[in-house]
């Protein structure tokens, strides 16, 4: 049975697992993490499977979306339907999420996507520059994917919310 816990504390094999399937340029800084975790303005919260330690889910709750920042299943908790018992207990407790993926120029990136869409999520065709986490660092090139959004928001708009809110610009 898959269970979520929120925390305000990560543990040492959140910050692992985080620091693995993540690579810098896709991560903030972990004292900045820590930060915004203390600050409220983060969530975090942690899988358990069975009981055992399984992953994390770093997300924001903005005014009109969830904004899912980073979601990792451990690798020896993956398969079996982990992922997407998660992705359905987000889905029933916020009204509506969104979510950054990689273009679809890989194929871990199209599973990725693929695995999205099966739960019901669309991904908005304008492609999204994720500002950087780290100075020096060039903006990534992204897609939105998005659940349950109110009809009147639209891309923009989100992108306008996300720059605000998560980046700061």
């Amino acid at each position: 049975m898959i269970t979520l816990h929120q925390s305000t504390h990560p543990s040492v094999s959140i910050r692992e697992l985080y620091e693995s399937a993540f690579p810098l340029a896709e991560r903030r800084p972990w004292p900045a993490q820590l930060k915004l975790l203390e600050a409220g303005k983060l969530r975090l919260l942690e899988i358990h499977r069975d009981e055992q330690y399984a992953g994390f889910i770093f997300y924001w709750s903005l005014p009109h979306f969830a904004f899912v920042e980073h979601f990792a299943i451990d690798p020896n908790a993956r398969g079996g339907g982990a992922g997407t018992a998660v992705m359905e207990q987000m889905a029933a407790a916020l009204p509506a999420i969104v979510l950054e993926v990689e273009p679809p120029d890989t194929e871990q990136a199209i599973r990725r996507i693929n695995f999205y869409e099966r739960l019901g999520y669309r991904t908005f065709p304008d492609y999204y520059e994720q500002p950087p986490y780290h100075p020096g660092y060039a903006p990534l090139q992204l897609q939105l994917m998005y659940l349950n959004l109110p009809p009147a928001m639209d891309f923009a708009q989100i992108k306008k919310e996300l720059y605000r809110e998560i980046y700061q610009q």
